[in-house]
């Protein structure tokens, strides 16, 4: 199954992802995510066999599951504030394939939890990241160039403020991509503290 950790945005703040969605949705080649499924990821796995496959060296859902109680009790991180607002775009405004918020509050501890996620799956086998953590809640991607004016526009009007929660707990959730976009189900919930 294809897997990752993420924090969860609660649906309350659904609405205002939209709103900060709202300079860019219609804009041709930009697909933006469903505001429901919001999240900050933590640590992307890729897929993952729900069962012990012929090489014993791959892990399995039950390892991650370890691997992920292992991470939040070595991050050791209490519950804590998140707030999100702001608006970026990856790699660059040249060339622009994910349109992002940022996180103004709590991301010394998503971090934190990240890299304790990145160190215990990698020992397991999980491909390392190959980019620099960044706690973010993607609300587009771009497919090409076309609808790129429309979130550079965005960028200069200014920044998004999408709201604050609580986190008290990190997910484990499964990813299953379907032609209307991808469809998310929680493995398994993690409580922080």
């Amino acid at each position: 199954m294809r897997a990752f950790f993420a924090v969860d945005l609660p649906d309350s703040l659904a609405p205002a992802v939209a709103d900060a969605q709202a300079p860019f949705a219609d804009a041709s080649g930009v697909n933006p995510v469903d505001p429901e499924q919001a999240h900050v990821t933590l640590k992307f796995l890729g897929d993952i066999p729900e069962t012990a496959e012929s090489d014993p060296e791959t892990p399995t859902v039950d390892d991650v599951i370890a691997a992920g109680e292992r991470a939040v009790d070595r991050a050791g991180v209490a519950p804590f504030k998140c707030a999100v607002a702001g608006l970026g775009v990856f790699p660059n405004r040249e060339y622009i394939s994910v349109v992002w918020t940022g996180v103004d509050r709590g991301g010394h501890e998503l971090t934190a939890l990240h890299e304790a996620l990145e160190a215990e799956t990698t020992a397991l086998g999980v491909a390392p990241a190959d980019h620099e953590f960044t706690p973010h809640v993607t609300l587009a991607r771009v497919e090409n160039a076309t609808g790129a004016g429309a979130v550079r526009d965005a960028l200069d009007a200014g920044d998004p403020t999408v709201g604050s929660f609580s986190v008290d707990e990190i997910r484990l959730l499964k990813s299953t991509l379907t032609e209307s976009g991808p469809e998310y189900a929680v493995v398994r919930e993690f409580g922080l503290g």
